[in-house]
């Protein structure tokens, strides 16, 4: 479990191709400095186990299916990520509850720059759409953001400094693909409903 804040921007240093997967390793210090094997890491929303640690590095196996289902897919040396590590009984819980488990793949579709933030427009899958609220929480690529606009194929969203410093979407631009987690909660609900109604 994470919290959607994330910790560091790490860059994609070696990729290893498998039959069936890809080993990444990943610069990332301070989510490295206390680590150990096994430990999750959210890497662009994406929860990945850390299976070696090693000089500000780790490496993580991701499969097929996440490959298939997230932007994973095209995946190349140098490409930056938003790195978070887990949740710890200790950590201040600043975001909103993230699984790391994408629901589908998104897609930015426009910027416009102020003096103070960025407002956004993410394209999200048509079928994700029914669990987005206004005012309520979404996950991109591993941040938790607040959504202030609701189309039918997509969100609007303001970003403050911070935001744009510290993540990917400081860099994103049009047409670049963006990892999409709709809230828990609201997926909770309507299997709760679904089975009411059977």
């Amino acid at each position: 479990m994470f919290t959607g804040i994330i910790e560091e921007l790490g860059k994609v240093v070696a990729i290893e191709e498998q039959p069936d997967a890809l080993r990444l390793t990943i610069s990332g210090p301070l989510v490295t400095s206390d680590i150990k094997r096994g430990d999750s890491i959210a890497c662009s929303g994406t929860c990945l186990t850390a299976i070696e640690i090693e000089n500000g590095t780790f490496t993580a196996d991701v499969m097929h299916e996440t490959i298939r289902l997230t932007s994973m897919n095209g995946v190349q040396v140098g490409d930056v990520i938003n790195l978070e590590r887990a949740m710890t009984m200790n950590t201040r819980f600043g975001g909103h509850h993230v699984q790391g488990h994408v629901d589908g793949v998104g897609e930015f579709i426009s910027r416009e720059a102020s003096e103070n933030w960025d407002w956004v427009r993410i394209r999200v899958p048509v079928e994700l759409m029914k669990y987005v609220v206004l005012k309520g929480s979404i996950t991109l690529d591993g941040i938790s953001l607040t959504v202030n606009e609701l189309g039918e194929d997509f969100v609007g969203l303001s970003l403050i400094p911070e935001t744009l410093k510290v993540t990917t979407l400081g860099y994103k631009k049009p047409g670049d693909k963006v990892n999409v987690e709709v809230d828990i909660m609201a997926k909770h609900i309507e299997r709760l409903l679904e089975s009411r109604n059977n």
